[in-house]
């Protein structure tokens, strides 16, 4: 097998190394314009052979992935044409599906066309942060060109299914509506929030000092990559602006029941919220991979978090992340331990409720 790759950033350098983990023998080509990250994925063992410039070396491959940003992949998809041997399968790793889909209707490329778009991420870019595991169980929504034959798309959607992806396959326009609303609004909501508490804080930072719980969950994202953001934005503006629009009016009727006093409008959009999120499947097939922790409470004395940290380690629990948390409001303990898998967080639950430490678990 030999698979190729347009771009090495954080999607499309966890792809080849997922590819590289199901597949030790396929021969992976890459090319990237930071010759560095080239350096280090043939180091690491990810990549069997970099490619300084997009060329003939590309025509031997089974299934090509474009792992660039969405401004650029259509100038990459036009250098890569004249090198298209017949069978192979060029696929993107784009958020917007719009424009590349009407460049490749014009390069008359709508028979060897697949777009794609893996559902996971992280507030992290870039190779060095690349695992293998990013797209496991993830949604990986597949778009495929006007006329892709059956049998191919079948055979890509079961590769992608190898690398323990979930594919799923719909429109182009849907796939832009379908993200506009889960996926590019949050962040600018996400953002909005940021920067209204930036705008309201005094002098004191009071805000910032607590912001912590809810606030911190629900921006998270706002920590992801600026100019990745932008580009989203002015590709799928179209569909944005219509959510944004829907989004604006729930806002505004949640703003008239605040205002009114009403009540009774404002327990039925708060119940209404709540029985819709609680429907959601709770895994980590997003963007932002889910986090599995338990949170403990301890006495405020010298080597209690250390205390803690040995516990797991004498029963060789990984731990992710440890950290106090500051702000109780809405997360319950004063310990925040994070870890790799949810049977991991069960696992510590269990052992320390067993030294009788109070814990939280969620």
């Amino acid at each position: 097998m030999n698979i190729g790759f347009i771009g090495l950033g954080l999607i499309g350098g966890s792809i080849a190394k997922a590819v590289r983990r199901v597949y030790p023998d396929a021969r992976i080509l890459a090319y990237n314009r930071t010759a560095s990250v080239l350096s280090d994925a043939m180091r690491d063992g990810t990549v069997s052979e970099a490619c300084w410039e997009i060329s003939g070396a590309f025509s031997e491959c089974d299934y090509i992935f474009l792992c660039t940003p969405v401004v650029t992949m259509i100038k990459e998809l036009e250098a890569l044409k004249p090198y298209l041997a017949p069978g192979t399968i060029v696929t993107d790793v784009g958020s917007t599906k719009g424009g590349i889909h009407q460049a490749v209707e014009k390069l008359g490329l709508g028979n060897c066309f697949i777009g794609g778009h893996p559902m996971a991420g992280s507030e992290k870019t870039g190779y060095e942060n690349a695992t293998d595991r990013m797209i496991e169980n993830a949604w990986y929504i597949l778009t495929p060109g006007s006329d892709v034959p059956i049998e191919r798309l079948s055979a890509f959607s079961e590769f992608i299914s190898s690398l323990g992806a979930l594919p799923l396959i719909i429109s182009p326009n849907e796939h832009d509506f379908v993200t506009a609303a889960i996926s590019h609004v949050p962040h600018i909501v996400s953002a909005a929030l940021v920067n209204m508490v930036k705008s309201l804080d005094g002098p004191e930072e009071y805000m910032r000092t607590i912001a912590a719980g809810g606030f911190k969950d629900i921006t998270r994202i706002s920590s992801s990559s600026p100019q990745m953001w932008q580009e989203i934005c002015l590709a799928n503006s179209d569909n944005i602006c219509i959510v944004l629009d829907q989004y604006i009016r729930k806002l505004t009727d949640f703003r008239f029941a605040v205002r009114n006093g009403n009540a009774e409008k404002l327990m039925a959009c708060f119940a209404e919220s709540k029985e819709y999120r609680d429907s959601f499947s709770n895994d980590s097939r997003g963007p932002i991979k889910k986090d599995y922790r338990v949170y403990v409470d301890i006495a405020d004395e010298a080597g209690a978090i250390a205390k803690i940290a040995g516990v797991l380690a004498g029963e060789n629990i990984s731990m992710k992340n440890i950290g106090i948390v500051h702000n109780r409001s809405f997360e319950q303990g004063v310990l925040r331990v994070e870890f790799y898998e949810q049977d991991a967080a069960d696992q510590a639950a269990d052992v320390l409720k067993t030294r009788f430490y109070k814990v939280y678990e969620g």
